[in-house]
C-alpha cells in the first residue's frame, strides 16, 4: 500500500491549471520531443546538411536552437515558480543550501559532459554522421549513465528547494519523466 498524503499535500500548493504552470510542463516535454525528432528525420534525409551546406554546419545550428529551446524553458519554469505559492517547510537556509549543493552537482555533471563530448558529441552530431573515435568513459559518464540529463534534472531539482516551491518540485518531476522517455527512445 502507497502513502499518497505527501503527494496529495504537494498538488495542494500547485495549481496545475495555472497558464504558466502548463507552458513549463509544454516546454519541459517539448523539448527532448523536439531535437529527437528532429536528429531522427536529419539522419534519414541529411536534409538539414544540405541546407546548412555541411553536416558540420547543419548540427552547429540544431544545436543553437536547442540551447535556445532550453533558455525558454528554464525561464518558464522560473516564472511557474515565481507564480505559485512556497512550502513552509521548505523556506529554510538548509533547504536553500541543499539546494545550492544539488545544484552545483547536476551543473558539473552538466559542464563535465559538455566538456567529454565536446559541442558535436552533445548536440547530437551522429544524427548529422559526426561521430567520436571512441565511447567516451572518463568523468562523468564512469559515475553514471546520461550524465547530461541527470545533472539537468538536478539543477532543476536544487533551483526549486532553493526557491521552496512545490511548482518546482512536480515540474522536476516532469523534467525527470520527460528525459527518461527521451533516453528509452534514444537507446
Amino acid at each position: 500500500q502507497v502513502d499518497v498524503t505527501a503527494m496529495a499535500r504537494l498538488f495542494g500548493y500547485v495549481d496545475v491549471t495555472d497558464s504558466g504552470f502548463i507552458t513549463a510542463v509544454l516546454s519541459i516535454a517539448f523539448n527532448p520531443l523536439f531535437w529527437n525528432v528532429v536528429a531522427r528525420w536529419e539522419h534519414k534525409t541529411r536534409a538539414l546538411s544540405r541546407v546548412f551546406g555541411s553536416p558540420h554546419a547543419a548540427c552547429y545550428c540544431l544545436g543553437a536552437v536547442i540551447l535556445m529551446l532550453n533558455c525558454v524553458r528554464s525561464h518558464c519554469f522560473t516564472e511557474a515558480m515565481k507564480n505559485q505559492p512556497k512550502l513552509e517547510g521548505l523556506d529554510c537556509h538548509w533547504a536553500y543550501y541543499s539546494g545550492l549543493a544539488i545544484l552545483a552537482v547536476g551543473t558539473l555533471f552538466v559542464i563535465s559532459s559538455f566538456l567529454a563530448l565536446g559541442f558535436t558529441g552533445t548536440f547530437l552530431g551522429d544524427y548529422f554522421g559526426i561521430l567520436m573515435e571512441a565511447k567516451v568513459t572518463s568523468f562523468p559518464f564512469n559515475v553514471l549513465d546520461n550524465p547530461m540529463y541527470w545533472g539537468s534534472t538536478a539543477v532543476y531539482l536544487g533551483w526549486s528547494l532553493m526557491h521552496a516551491s512545490p511548482a518546482g518540485l512536480l515540474l522536476t518531476a516532469v523534467v525527470a519523466i520527460s528525459y527518461t522517455i527521451a533516453m528509452l527512445y534514444e537507446g
